[in-house]
């Protein structure tokens, strides 16, 4: 056989094995691994470098309606542009539906921002703010047969937060259909509350915004999750999971045998609340949700990702710029957090975070790293195996690292449109160099050489872990 492109020498790893192997890639795809694989048109390099499955992150927020006068940092462009610079190859967006709109026109519409303007492939999630009963009878279960197989929905934010009730219904259309549920878990009520309180009292700077989400805030929202899934009897996915607490919720879950499964972020890793309190305005720079905790919550994510309780490692990416009053510096967010923009860039920075502080650390295997930013996600979000993977078959979707390469992040090597890094000055060891998405390379050796019509979006098909099984009925 002759292969469009040979990649040779490199190191090879998948979630269960590292081994040293040549990949032919024919029409975009895996057509063999191995040795002396014969012809091809271009013979690729890859020695001294690993080539692990392309990143998948699938938690992004891209062009997403942030508020009144408030514009999100990246668009698609951007955004995937800076995926494909971070060693991603895909990502999974949210498509957001606000009160009293279509589900379906949401989707049409949010295909008109992405298409024709991606470097790598996406794939989107739904959400859920307005569970009526056309969106429940009607439109949700038809756009999960259309391959729109996971839905997200709120336990906080105004506009967005869903009753228990609500939510018992959305589970149970997931329960019927085959999709999978990712909650996020914090109490909007207690929410609320605390942020009354703190304002009433004056303490209103970034910082502050930490003090009105603490942990007992995200693990009671995590727990009661959890019990409506149970109710249901449907799989849930609890989304960027901060603390220890709230993980030992998902973990007494997993022992009891329900499907119940957690993600955590870099921002919990590296970050903490003590970053939120720069001076001015600059601890805006860190607000997001669930905030940054504490050190013994960075261990307790990282005993979460050792132990497996959590399967995911994504960014949360959900970008703003800083000096922009259209951003951080917005005029209401300067005279309390709760307007603060809520969120942080970091779709390029997820892969070289982990790698650095988790295989280079000895706190993960290599195999493990691969397995939590990308094989689990295409497991996870029905991609898998045409995603996630070094298999014949699969589509060609590659990332060369320089294992060895040592980067001091900044903002001045970033991709995406934000004008800052939360992770500003963190050295890591580690770096993706070149990113090829279905045999084609979209960044080589540090240099952009594809086009943001590159990308295209995959349908995808139900979660291994959730499957459909009809109606679910309550006797008295």
């Amino acid at each position: 056989m002759t292969f469009d492109t040979i990649i040779r020498g490199g190191t090879v790893a998948t979630a269960s094995d590292t081994f040293s192997c040549d990949i032919g890639i024919k029409d975009g795809r895996i057509a063999a691994l191995g040795d002396r694989l014969g012809e091809a048109g271009e013979i690729v390099d890859a020695g001294g470098r690993l080539v692990l499955p392309g990143g998948i992150d699938s938690h992004v927020h891209i062009a997403q309606p942030s508020g009144p006068g408030i514009v999100m940092a990246d668009d698609f462009a951007s955004a995937t542009r800076s995926a494909a610079f971070g060693g991603n190859t895909m990502v999974l967006p949210f498509a957001m539906q606000q009160k009293g709109e279509s589900l379906r026109q949401v989707v049409t519409d949010y295909h008109r921002k992405a298409d024709g303007h991606c470097y790598i492939d996406v794939s989107f999630h739904l959400i859920i703010a307005d569970a009526s009963e056309a969106v429940l009878g009607q439109e949700l279960p038809a756009l999960v047969h259309d391959g729109y197989t996971s839905f997200k929905v709120f336990m906080t934010y105004e506009g967005l937060a869903l009753s228990d009730i609500e939510m018992l219904n959305v589970m149970s259309v997931a329960r019927e259909t085959g999709a999978l549920v990712m909650v996020h878990a914090e109490n909007y009520d207690a929410i609320r509350f605390l942020t009354d309180r703190l304002e009433r009292a004056g303490k209103t700077a970034p910082h502050f915004h930490g003090t009105s989400r603490p942990i007992p805030v995200e693990r009671e929202a995590t727990h009661r999750a959890i019990s409506l899934a149970e109710l249901v009897d449907v799989p849930v996915m609890i989304v960027h999971v901060s603390n220890g607490a709230a993980m030992e919720e998902i973990r007494r879950a997993q022992q009891r045998g329900l499907k119940v499964y957690g993600e955590t972020c870099p921002q919990y890793l590296v970050l903490t609340e003590k970053d939120m309190e720069g001076l001015n305005m600059e601890g805006a720079k860190y607000v997001c949700s669930p905030p940054p905790r504490d050190e013994a919550s960075q261990a307790a994510c990282w005993q979460g990702l050792q132990q497996k309780v959590f399967s995911l490692f994504s960014s949360d990416h959900c970008p703003f710029r800083y000096d922009d009053p259209q951003g951080k510096l917005h005029p209401k967010g300067r005279t309390s957090f709760r307007w603060v923009p809520n969120g942080i860039p970091g779709v390029e920075t997820r892969l070289p975070i982990l790698f650095s502080e988790g295989v280079k650390k000895g706190r993960i295997s290599l195999n493990d790293f691969v397995a939590l930013t990308s094989t689990n996600h295409a497991r996870t979000y029905g991609l898998y195996p045409k995603k996630g993977t070094i298999a014949v078959g699969a589509d060609a979707d590659l990332a060369f690292w320089d294992p060895e390469r040592k980067v001091t992040i900044t903002q001045s090597l970033m991709h995406g449109g934000a004008d800052y890094t939360p992770y500003e000055g963190i050295e890591v060891t580690g770096w993706p160099v070149s990113t090829m998405v279905r045999g084609r390379f979209v960044v080589r050796d540090g240099k952009l050489v594809g086009t943001e019509t590159a990308g295209q979006y995959v349908s995808r098909a139900k979660s291994e872990f959730a499957k459909p099984r009809g109606r679910h009925d309550f006797m008295p």
